[in-house]
């Protein structure tokens, strides 16, 4: 089952609210469930602001399950053959894990390795 830690209230704390996908056959590793609405800290544990190399570690770590989480994510990296799309364009365009997410920004996961 999903685990419920991403589902936080944006109206109790500054939060950044984001929109997941899971596109070629990912959905599969979140229970079935293609898309997400994720109210995300502004900054992280240290202080830095939420990236999408933070986002790609938090689904691995607090919303896969644990068994799921090495499909997903390798060496706190996400795995290759993994695209990732911010607001219809490649996340490289953006620094890949660098990106400073931002308020409603889409991401999609999609998996190449399933058609894509």
């Amino acid at each position: 089952m999903l685990s419920k830690a991403h589902e936080n209230d944006c109206n109790v704390e500054p939060g950044i609210r984001i929109s997941v996908e899971f596109m070629g056959g990912l959905d599969a590793l979140f229970d079935n469930v293609r898309h997400l609405d994720l109210c995300l800290p502004v900054t992280d544990h240290v202080g830095n602001a939420v990236t999408a190399g933070w986002l790609v570690n938090h689904l691995g770590d607090k919303v896969l399950n644990a068994s799921n989480r090495k499909m997903f994510v390798l060496d706190g990296h996400i795995r290759p053959g993994i695209m990732v799309i911010i607001n219809d364009a490649d996340w490289e365009l953006f620094g890949s894990e660098t990106y400073q997410l931002q308020q409603s920004d889409l991401v999609l996961f999609v998996s190449t390795l399933h058609g894509g």
